[in-house]
């Protein structure tokens, strides 16, 4: 298949998405593929008559995950055209021209339905789910709204706009978070007046509106699901801190126990929950559900990922490769989503 691998973009998890798509790239070459990595971003400005068919050095594409979010600025500036436009030179051509798109982008303009829309409108097939529940999933406010609807356990909160004053009660330690940010940007755990304040600071850079929820103490848990299929239970334990970008993308910061040492009772709880959410959010071909046990062995959901990380301390690849699917199998699978809708 000829297959455009789309990453980078310009959301605070640009790194991320590059190593994603990085990884998704080789892994669909080793498959076989005719696979080309491009910045949805930046584009491609050479030739680009037969180029799936060439073998071009995409290495500059590959890039790495800092533990700082990345300059979107600069990023911006190397643009030509002073980025008029969000996608970036060639790449809708190319995307026609591909049998299928492996979305590697996380965060804002790739995770939140608004590419998946324009492909949709395109007629150009695309790994993941629709713009629908893509957009709802992105929303960390109207997911929790479904989940309540649905009867799936979520911390208490309420969402807040920027400027607005505070309408509930608040009750100290808390979580404030973007409202439609990903890889922890944003997130700040708050103990007392002073830190809520900056915490809301911090999380009304990245969106005009932010959540804020209870603090859940206990052990923290993730399961994929694959076509409505849950995948075995991961438990990440950061060894400082909570799970934070750092904590998510720098090797060795976080334990990952997969899978995770549970009662078979409570394995079966998480797993049966997660096809719960994926059932209520209308998912389709993966996504990745996490979740909070309380000390007490109480479960929260806190949120759906529609484009779960692909590098390499990403929390789906090592699930699958519990029940023996290999990085390469695994974006496979992924891919004959696309190519089933063909």
């Amino acid at each position: 298949m000829k297959v455009v691998v789309l990453a980078g973009g310009t959301s605070t998890e640009r790194d991320v998405s590059l190593t994603s798509g990085g990884m998704i790239y080789n892994a669909l070459k080793r498959n076989g593929h005719k696979a080309i990595l491009l910045d949805v971003y930046l584009g491609y400005e050479g030739e680009t008559e037969d180029i799936f068919d060439r073998e071009l050095d995409w290495s500059e594409e590959i890039g790495a995950i800092t533990e700082k979010n990345p300059d979107l600025e600069s990023i911006k500036a190397l643009r030509p055209d002073g980025a008029e436009y969000f996608f970036g030179p060639n790449v809708l051509k190319l995307c026609k021209k591909a049998d299928a798109v492996f979305m590697a982008l996380h965060g804002a303009n790739g995770e939140d339905g608004k590419l998946q829309a324009c492909f949709e409108l395109m007629g150009i097939p695309y790994t993941g789910t629709d713009f629908v529940s893509s957009a709802i999933s992105m929303d960390k406010g109207i997911t929790k709204d479904i989940f309540k609807a649905w009867n799936i356990p979520t911390p208490a909160g309420f969402r807040l706009q920027r400027g607005e004053s505070e309408r509930e009660e608040m009750t100290f330690p808390c979580i404030v978070k973007a409202c439609c940010g990903g890889s922890s940007v944003g997130v700040c755990i708050a103990r007392n007046e002073a830190e809520y304040a900056g915490a809301k600071q911090e999380a009304f850079k990245y969106d005009s509106e932010v959540i804020v929820e209870q603090y859940i103490e206990g052990r923290e848990f993730s399961v994929g699901v694959m076509n409505g299929r849950a995948l075995p239970v991961i438990e990440i334990a950061p060894k400082s801190g909570f799970y934070d970008y750092r904590n998510k993308y720098q090797a060795g910061s976080t334990i990952e126990t997969c899978p995770a040492k549970l009662s078979v009772e409570k394995t079966k709880e998480l797993q049966a929950l997660a096809e719960k959410v994926f059932r209520a959010l209308r998912l389709k071909n993966y996504a990745r559900m996490d979740f909070m046990m309380s000390n007490s062995g109480e479960i929260f959901c806190l949120e759906a990922n529609t484009l779960p990380g692909m590098t390499p301390t990403s929390l789906l690849p090592q699930e699958a490769a519990a029940v023996g699917i290999s990085f390469d199998e695994l974006c496979e699978e992924i891919l004959s989503f696309a190519k089933s809708s063909l």
